[in-house]
């Protein structure tokens, strides 16, 4: 990790937040079995298959992420988080993933070299959520798409945050309505948005093709 990017991660106080929740986070076996149990039965509807190559945005300690690496095999997987404390965690797993400490309101993983971008229970997290769009479209190849997921609507979500202490009390996730023009700063489509009291699911892809025929996304413009 380069001095700059170092500087940025420090700047944002839920650094320190997420690395003092890290030591309990998994502390709740039943609640993690059960999110896991979820996803599987989303698989399909979130476009997981062999061979793809996804960035898991937000990664924690990896409770995710050997899942994702099962559902994609022989495809890539990259978990990427900036919270040092959690990545740390994920690591220590030893998963077939390469981790990465990275904030994705400030770079993007890769250019061009994903076909998924998978966000799971993060997206409020995003202190600007139109540079971190923005860096997750750059990450996509042509045609990828970006998975926005929360096991629970938006307004139970909004609301628990709503309960919690600084600096994360204010995190927000954007209303249905809200999406279209959100994602279309970073030239990613709205494909669908789902907001029921079980699921928020936002799926979007990347580009949309121009008058040449090609996909362009926003690093093409």
């Amino acid at each position: 990790m380069n001095t700059h990017t170092h500087h940025h991660l420090q700047s944002d106080p839920r650094i320190n937040f997420f690395d003092l929740q890290a030591p309990g986070w998994e502390r709740n076996a039943a609640k993690n079995a059960y999110n896991l149990s979820r996803l599987d039965e989303l698989r399909a509807r979130l476009g997981l298959r062999p061979s793809i190559d996804v960035v898991e945005v937000g990664c924690g300690t990896g409770l995710v992420t050997g899942w994702l690496v099962n559902c994609v095999q022989p495809g890539r997987v990259l978990a990427v988080d900036f919270s040092p404390a959690m990545l740390a965690q994920a690591q220590a797993k030893r998963l077939a993933a390469e981790f990465r400490c990275l904030d994705i309101c400030h770079e993007a993983p890769a250019a061009g070299a994903f076909d998924l971008a998978f966000c799971f229970q993060v997206f409020p997290h995003f202190r600007d959520q139109t540079a971190a769009l923005r860096n997750l479209a750059r990450a996509l190849k042509p045609g990828g798409r970006l998975v926005v997921v929360h096991l629970v609507g938006r307004a139970q979500l909004n609301e628990f945050h709503r309960g919690l202490a600084e600096p994360v009390h204010q995190d927000r996730l954007p209303a249905p309505h809200e999406w279209p023009a959100l994602l279309a700063t970073a030239g990613l489509e709205l494909v669908r948005c789902e907001d029921r009291a079980d699921l928020f699911l936002v799926e979007a892809k990347c580009g949309w093709v121009n008058q040449k025929g090609r996909m362009q996304c926003d690093k093409d413009q």
